[in-house]
């Protein structure tokens, strides 16, 4: 009879993680865990000793620092699996699952399911000559090296692309492979999984490959499943239900999505909304319950394009947050750097995103340029993320997987800071007070369009001190309204001064304040 090894990679929320292993190793099953090295070590420590008596767990020897469309998640898929194939020797298969991942089914009916054929499940499309991919970089992927994450270092990321174009860098695939694309969520025998284990030993030069490939955990596995097992014994297809918005980000199941969920021709789902308590309950009790009279229906693709389609709701489904006010959900933390000197704040976000692993992103509603994933064009204007402000931050949490987001913003936006402190979300607001010279307030005149070049000095002393005020009132508003969490930094401050605030504003330590606000040049024109 089948037993299952469920490689789980990682990132967040540790009590769920731990309640994820107990769920699923309750019916006999086995986990092998890598716990992201971006998140901190108290939280990895606090699911190890969560897990500490149970001897159905396993951890990757080492924890790697993972970014999305490296090839470190690869790398640490392949540290886990080594840790179930050492550990547990009776496993006979390996399901690769998220910490947004929960059965759908029974273990009992999994195991009946993957006892009747003798084969792996992982998604294998050919890499050119399927339209798998449907934006985006496809052939570059391969032919080209990534160095720098797109996401962290979007400029240098494609500035080295592009220059790898310009000087016909381009490389050849392996000979002997053919690249296959597919998700990334999989179901593998194990004696597939401990030939790729031989095949990533001796063939190094693969490995080199696929190292400096773009997103290679849609392609590493799938293909390597194809270079090493008959064809007959593959399935095409993930054993994970998911599905996609028309903004191309995963779809969140919620507490009424159980009967729609439990009727689809899978063994799991993903993503349950963190706020599913109930769905999360009935979820985790299904896996050890035994049952195996699931009557599969398979409708869920088709019913959800149906009800979203017609922008109605339907009886299957409630209100969900881009039916009603979009909330940001009270799961997610969104930090607030106000700033009337841009070019301030976005060299003290720098630093932060030195600093720590928190995501960030400059003034999104109000430079037109910001740089922003693509979300299906919901980005594209500063009009679109201002009337959809809410929407778009909730997506902006998903692209980056995080539950904590930096942004800047205009002081004089009041009627946005209003809105999200209005969310259920956790805001956090930190003010930073600059000094503005008569030479700075020109240029500011300059570039909002008040003066020219040519304005006389006259109509230029009539101007300064109206602006002057202006930022002042500014200012003066953001501390009438007397929001919560709001701390200040000021360049009139030392960086000991400093230091608190920035702590309070990002719940880090009081060294790790220091040294943002020790930033060289923080308040510099």
């Amino acid at each position: 009879m089948a037993q299952i090894a469920f490689i789980l990679l990682c990132h967040k929320d540790p009590d769920a993680i731990i309640q994820q292993a107990m769920q699923l190793t309750a019916a006999g099953d086995c986990v092998a865990i890598h716990f992201d090295a971006r998140a901190p070590r108290a939280a990895y420590e606090r699911i190890r000793a969560g897990l500490a008596g149970n001897p159905s767990v396993v951890f990757a020897r080492r924890r790697l620092r993972c970014g999305w469309g490296e090839w470190s998640l690869v790398a640490a898929t392949l540290l886990a699996v080594e840790a179930a194939v050492a550990a547990f020797p009776r496993a006979t298969h390996f399901y690769m699952l998220s910490g947004d991942c929960m059965a759908i089914k029974s273990s009992a009916y999994a195991r009946a399911f993957l006892d009747a054929e003798e084969c792996d499940y992982v998604e294998s499309f050919d890499f050119f000559e399927s339209d798998w991919i449907k934006t985006g970089l496809k052939e570059e992927r391969l032919l080209y090296r990534f160095f720098f994450n797109e996401r962290a270092h979007k400029r240098l990321f494609y500035l080295a692309l592009d220059w790898q174009k310009r000087l016909g860098l381009a490389r050849r695939v392996p000979a002997d492979i053919q690249v296959m694309i597919g998700s990334q969520w999989w179901c593998l025998r194990r004696r597939t999984i401990e030939a790729i284990l031989r095949f990533v030993r001796e063939r190094r030069d693969v490995v080199r490959f696929f190292r400096t490939t773009w997103i290679p955990d849609e392609t590493f596995f799938q293909t390597l499943v194809r270079h090493l097992v008959p064809e007959p014994e593959i399935r095409s297809r993930t054993l994970t239900f998911l599905m996609f918005t028309d903004y191309g980000v995963p779809v969140t199941f919620h507490n009424d999505h159980y009967d729609l969920l439990i009727a689809q021709d899978y063994l799991f789902a993903r993503k349950i909304s963190p706020e599913a308590a109930e769905l999360k309950r009935r979820l985790g009790r299904l896996w050890a319950s035994g049952r195996t009279d699931f009557r599969i229906s398979g409708e869920g693709r088709r019913l959800y394009q149906f009800l979203t389609g017609r922008g109605r709701i339907g009886r299957r489904f409630a209100p969900r947050f881009w039916e009603r006010e979009a909330s940001l959900g009270p799961e997610h933390e969104l930090l607030i750097v106000a700033c009337k000197k841009w070019h301030v704040a976005k060299r003290l976000v720098g630093s932060i995103k030195h600093h720590t692993n928190i995501p960030a992103i400059d003034y999104l509603f109000n430079e037109e340029d910001t740089p922003l994933p693509d979300l299906g064009g919901i980005q594209t204007t500063l009009a679109k993320r201002t009337r959809h402000r809410r929407a778009l931050m909730r997506m902006l949490f998903d692209f980056h997987e995080t539950d904590r987001l930096v942004i800047c913003l205009d002081p004089g936006s009041m009627d946005l800071l209003q809105d999200f402190y209005a969310d259920r979300a956790l805001t956090r607001l930190l003010e930073v007070e600059c000094q503005f010279t008569d030479a700075y307030l020109v240029g500011h005149a300059q570039r909002i369009g008040l003066a020219g070049e040519q304005t006389p000095p006259e109509t230029m002393a009539q101007i300064l001190p109206a602006i002057r005020f202006d930022i002042r009132h500014e200012s003066d508003r953001i501390r009438d309204a007397g929001f919560p969490r709001h701390g200040r930094i000021s360049e009139l401050r030392s960086p000991e001064e400093n230091a608190g605030p920035i702590a309070a504003f990002l719940s880090v330590s009081a060294e790790t304040a220091r040294g943002i606000a020790e930033t060289p040049y923080l308040f510099s024109d």
